[in-house]
């Protein structure tokens, strides 16, 4: 079976755009001309999908939450699956997303599993389609729905807590930095002008800040677009696999702030094991997803390799134990779980811990690093005032 991209117009004369399956376009044409629809045009996927997809690749979590309310909400009330997507499709908060609701719709009116549907787009997470294709078999979609709902609900809150509390900082380094620069570009450059005149013998302080104010003034632009290239170059070159996991292992080495993203991670490990274990995936299974809905590649192959080891017969923890990523108190507490019988629950309580002592630490951090900032900012801005200023005390009193 082959996919193809089909662009047709319905009975309402609106045009549609989606991924498709078919054993030859011929078939995919008599399919939805069967069904009433006017094709336009049916094209293997490879030729169109990029012009389809293209940039979408990353969905918009918070209004696909919504979306997934929308839809439990109505299978909840009684209508069919295929109604409810029929419903959603035309009201979506994210037009971006309409073209894929469509395409899962579409796909499930031809016979399509609904969670196979979803896989088909590409675009929507791992955790989702395979707690979708868990609720699926065991007849309780809506059940699992709301697990995966409560799930991203807490994951999107986390990663808003940790966005605001790096905001503040954020703004502080930029505006510290701009500060120096104008300083250094400006102010230095105007003094050197002044004292020129007054041909008087400078200090060597004064003398080093001129000459590092003029020439900073002259290469300023050439130094600010080579700082827009390096960027440029490094999220190019960090798109790689293999250059995302020097780049984890450089987080992982940095002091205080490697720790507090390990820990992140972990419960957001916690988190996706434990929402799909709830959910009725069997422990192998939801490793394998926990490992793709990683953004991290070093913690993906860690996964990996526990699951291997744990198809293998090893338990959970000692599996995890011997990537040497995941902190001790996390083994011992999974390992609790496992012997208990209560696996799932406690994955769920690692999540909280760790989500909670990341909260902790970013706090206690930037506590620090707010203050460090202002004593550099204050001590820089104290040193031009002083080297510039060195001169006119020293003339005043030779006047004297």
């Amino acid at each position: 079976m082959a996919q193809f991209v089909a662009k047709y117009a319905d009975g309402r004369g609106q045009i549609h755009q989606q991924v498709a399956t078919a054993g030859s376009e011929k078939e995919l044409r008599e399919r939805y001309s069967q069904q009433g629809f006017l094709v336009y045009s049916v094209k293997p996927r490879t030729t169109v999908a990029p012009k389809l997809l293209g940039r979408r690749k990353k969905l918009n979590l918070e209004k696909f939450l919504i979306f997934n309310q929308q839809f439990v909400t109505l299978i909840r009330a009684g209508l069919p699956i295929l109604k409810s997507l029929d419903l959603l499709a035309e009201r979506l908060t994210d037009p971006k997303m309409a073209p894929y609701i469509q395409a899962v719709r579409d796909e499930v009116r031809n016979g399509t599993l609904l969670s196979e549907a979803f896989r088909q787009q590409e675009i929507f997470p791992k955790i989702y389609v395979t707690s979708v294709m868990a609720g699926e078999k065991s007849g309780s979609l809506t059940e699992v729905l709301d697990r995966y709902i409560s799930y991203q609900k807490l994951s999107l809150a986390v990663r808003k807590k940790v966005l605001v509390s790096l905001l503040y900082p954020a703004v502080l380094v930029v505006l510290v930095i701009l500060l120096m620069v104008f300083l250094v570009t400006y102010v230095v450059p105007t003094f050197a002008t002044l004292y020129s005149t007054m041909q008087a013998q400078l200090p060597t302080l004064t003398l080093a800040l001129i000459a590092i104010g003029t020439t900073a003034r002259s290469y300023v632009l050439a130094f600010a677009g080579a700082v827009v290239v390096a960027i440029f170059l490094f999220r190019w070159w960090a798109r790689r696999d293999s250059a995302r996991e020097k780049v984890d292992r450089v987080k992982l080495k940095l002091p205080i702030a490697g720790e507090i993203w390990l820990k992140y991670q972990v419960g957001q490990l916690g988190r996706i094991l434990s929402t799909l274990l709830t959910g009725g995936i069997p422990l192998v299974q939801a490793m394998e997803t926990a490992a793709e809905s990683l953004g991290t590649p070093l913690l993906e192959k860690a996964v990996a390799a526990a699951g291997k080891n744990v198809r293998e017969g090893q338990p959970l923890s000692a599996s995890l134990k011997s990537s040497g990523l995941v902190p001790p108190l996390a083994i011992d507490m999974i390992e609790v779980g496992e012997s208990t019988g209560a696996l799932p629950a406690m994955l769920n309580s690692v999540a909280e811990f760790f989500e909670e002592d990341v909260n902790t630490r970013m706090q206690a951090a930037l506590s620090l690093i707010e203050p460090a900032i202002m004593i550099f900012m204050g001590s820089f801005v104290a040193f031009v005032l002083i080297a510039l200023y060195l001169p006119i005390f020293s003339l005043a009193d030779t006047i004297r």
